[in-house]
């Protein structure tokens, strides 16, 4: 898998958000940034972005993914 197909299968499925994904093989670092994470815990926001990668966890395709979330306001905090 290439790191462009996770940032495509994310994006396709979290409406409004941006993916910005790095990696190769299967081993992925993601970070997702959108106003649908706003008022959810870790916990959620994580299991909003595995959801959208459960078939290509679960076939191999993906076998560690490096997941970090942010509220667009967040974000820019970071400094980005």
């Amino acid at each position: 898998m290439q790191a462009s197909e996770v940032k495509q299968l994310i994006e396709q499925q979290l409406e409004g958000c941006e993916a910005i994904t790095a990696g190769e093989g299967c081993d992925f670092q993601v970070v997702v940034v959108g106003d649908k994470f706003d008022g959810l815990s870790p916990v959620k926001r994580q299991q909003l972005v595995y959801g959208c990668l459960t078939e290509q966890i679960a076939s191999g395709a993906i076998h560690a993914v490096t997941i970090k979330t942010y509220t667009p306001a967040q974000w820019q905090a970071q400094g980005n």
